[in-house]
């Protein structure tokens, strides 16, 4: 299916002596900067048509060019539309925004590959096989709940990338932690791939992606804390890993988690809801963005879903006075 981008560029003066593969990565941020470099080693994206290698520098002036093959690849082909219903909280001709459920994973892989958003949105829009990814831009996990902005043209697609890329749009989450939380603040680190288990992620000690997280406290209950977060990075698994690693992991994740802290006066209906919750109590509750085509701020805000409105009923008996 044709992929509607230019197929060649002319090179403006600020890319003057950058690499080349950094230079793609810029100019079609709907391509991955790794697939950008496989194309670019096999000689279908050319430079002044030769083959440059990802690290050779370019020049102001110089034409790059996109074979055609490229133009027709479609990175969904070989997905299928399926009717998964969605919870749409506002469409138009550029954008779609969704509260994702818990459950409901992202992206086809190699454990799931289909019944994902993926499929659902093929089957809600057909044109979103056109798209990069059918339209995502950011992801959550398959347990965490809320707010995704999906973009519905190659234009949006583009203009939303590069706002995640510069950092420029605001997700805010209410995760609620075990422990007390004393006070808000930053956790910045490096990130990467857990060195033993491959399905996990962790803070590297001394280099990796830099991953950066702020954290407030919203509301402090006993042996528990309500807690608004922002991130301004969007490693995986980013603020279940960095909850555990200031000690606060996020209550029912199966993953980072620890066992379930219980007041000790709690009633067993209560400690029913609070023992059997099990996913992850994160929701991403809020999504601030520029509208690809009109440029206005858009801000979006999702309620928590049921489950996890049910924990913290059953926990507002044990609230603990807190003043920000």
């Amino acid at each position: 299916m044709l992929v509607s981008m230019p197929r060649t560029i002319t090179l403006p003066i600020e890319f003057a002596f950058s690499r080349v593969d950094k230079t793609l990565a810029q100019l079609f941020p709907e391509f991955s900067r790794t697939q950008l470099s496989v194309w670019l080693r096999a000689g279908k994206i050319t430079v002044n048509t030769h083959t440059l290698k990802p690290k050779d520098k370019v020049c102001a002036g110089d034409v790059i060019c996109l074979h055609d093959d490229l133009l027709t690849q479609s990175i969904v082909q070989h997905n299928l539309p399926e009717a998964i219903g969605l919870d749409i909280v506002y469409e138009d001709d550029a954008i779609l925004v969704i509260n994702k459920p818990a459950g409901l994973v992202v992206h086809p892989g190699a454990g799931q590959p289909n019944h994902t958003l993926l499929n659902a949105l093929l089957y809600h829009y057909p044109l979103a096989e056109q798209l990069p990814r059918a339209g995502i831009v950011h992801r959550l996990d398959k347990n965490t709940t809320g707010l995704m902005v999906i973009a519905k043209t190659l234009p949006a697609y583009t203009h939303l990338v590069r706002q995640l890329q510069a950092r420029d749009v605001k997700r805010h989450y209410l995760a609620l932690v075990q422990g007390e939380v004393i006070t808000g603040g930053q956790i910045n680190t490096f990130y990467h791939r857990h060195p033993r288990n491959r399905l996990k992620w962790a803070v590297a000690p001394h280099n990796g992606k830099e991953a950066i997280t702020h954290y407030r406290v919203s509301q402090r209950y006993q042996q528990h804390t309500l807690l608004d977060v922002a991130i301004l990075t969007g490693r995986t698994h980013q603020i279940r890993v960095h909850m555990a690693y200031i000690h606060h992991p996020i209550v029912g994740d199966n993953l980072y988690g620890g066992r379930k802290k219980v007041p000790a006066d709690m009633s067993e209906p209560d400690r029913l809801i609070l023992q059997q919750f099990d996913r992850q109590a994160l929701h991403a509750a809020s999504l601030t963005f520029e509208h690809p085509s009109s440029l206005t701020e858009c801000i979006f805000h999702a309620a928590l879903p049921n489950d996890f409105q049910a924990l913290i009923d059953c926990l507002e008996p044990y609230r603990v006075p807190y003043t920000s």
